[in-house]
């Protein structure tokens, strides 16, 4: 019985399948496939290999990174104290303001005649408090009669005031140095006592805000230099950290942070993003690459390093600061010989030998 073509090609390629296997389980069992395993392996004796560099201690300055944000020193709803018609808008929004620039103006209606009719009447109880007074120097006035007279003239002069406040009050203010931001009131718009003008904002100095986590928030103290790169670009800010708030967010767990940063000539604007880099002390730190890092059997980030009697040790590290160069990490003591290559294929207290890097 002659068997079909394509049954004769599965059997040849089956064939040729179970020998490879065969062979490659003979001559092939030895050899490591993994160079980074096959380094890890000493020539003799079962004992891995490393290779190591020395890192040495350095003192450096911490930092805390956070992304924050711009925010106006101070925002304000400049308010009308009186009621009456917008008869002027001097100011366009948007325009730099000086403190005690009129923003709304009030149309006086009869608050002028309000302000004459009580100077007038002052005027008049003045004359008549003298002529009390001659009167009463002569004994032709008692001295109650006196007190009555100079009791008119005070409440006329308290009219006069009161008059005079009316008028002023006609003139909304900017209540500091800023930008006037937002109006609310146009040309023609009645407002009751208590309603909006607009708003203004001061932009110089300028806050920065942010949310420290519970982490870092023990290690910033108020006064510590910060600064802050805009993300949309622009020039780096400086300044100092004015306030940490001792009570955390209930939601997030995180800790309000303001730092004051001068902006004289108001070019950054509130509401943008930054870096924000704040001084957080010094201390020990080791720079070692990225490639180094590794976690433990209980999901810790630390290195492993070689000890005086060439055994594997753990240590957990805390990442500083992310470089070019490399990583800045704090959790080593001294000078490590920190394993560079092999890492990842020996275990802590490990017997190796060890090829130092230059």
């Amino acid at each position: 019985m002659r068997l079909k073509s394509q049954y004769i090609f599965v059997i040849v390629v089956a064939t040729t399948v179970v020998l490879f296997f065969v062979v490659r389980g003979l001559f092939g069992a030895g050899h490591a496939t993994d160079p980074a395993q096959a380094k890890a392996t000493a020539p003799g004796n079962g004992v891995p290999s490393v290779q190591a560099r020395l890192v040495p201690e350095t003192v450096r300055e911490y930092q805390v990174v956070l992304r924050g944000r711009t925010q106006a020193t101070r925002t304000v709803q400049v308010k009308s104290e009186t009621a009456g018609l917008v008869a002027a808008t001097p100011i366009l929004q948007g325009s730099v303001v000086r403190g005690g620039t009129v923003l709304c103006r009030l149309a006086v209606d009869a608050r002028q005649a309000a302000l004459d009719q009580a100077r007038a009447t002052q005027k008049s109880r003045q004359l008549q408090q003298q002529a009390a007074a001659e009167l009463a120097r002569r004994g032709f006035r008692s001295p109650t009669q006196m007190l009555e007279a100079q009791a008119g003239l005070d409440v006329a002069t308290a009219n006069v005031r009161s008059a005079e406040i009316a008028l002023r009050q006609l003139d909304i203010r900017a209540p500091f140095t800023g930008v006037f931001d937002h109006r609310d009131a146009e040309l023609g718009t009645y407002l009751a006592a208590g309603q909006p003008c607009g708003t203004v904002i001061e932009l110089d100095p300028l806050l920065i805000v942010g949310d420290v986590p519970e982490t870092d928030a023990a290690k910033l103290r108020v006064g510590a230099p910060a600064t802050a790169k805009l993300v949309a670009g622009g020039p780096a800010l400086s300044g100092k950290v004015r306030y940490v708030a001792s009570d955390a967010d209930p939601s997030t767990r995180t800790y309000h942070l303001e730092i004051v940063s001068p902006n004289p000539r108001l070019a950054v604007r509130s509401g943008l993003s930054a870096e924000v880099r704040i001084a957080a002390g010094s201390g020990p730190a080791h720079q070692v690459p990225v490639s180094a890092l590794v976690l433990d059997s209980a999901g810790r980030q630390g290195v492993r390093y070689v000890q005086a009697d060439n055994r594997v040790a753990f240590a957990p590290v805390r990442i500083l600061e992310e470089t070019p160069d490399g990583v800045w990490v704090a959790g080593l003591t001294g000078p490590v010989r920190l394993i560079i290559v092999g890492q990842s294929y020996v275990a802590d207290g490990q017997k190796v030998r060890v090829a130092m890097a230059r």
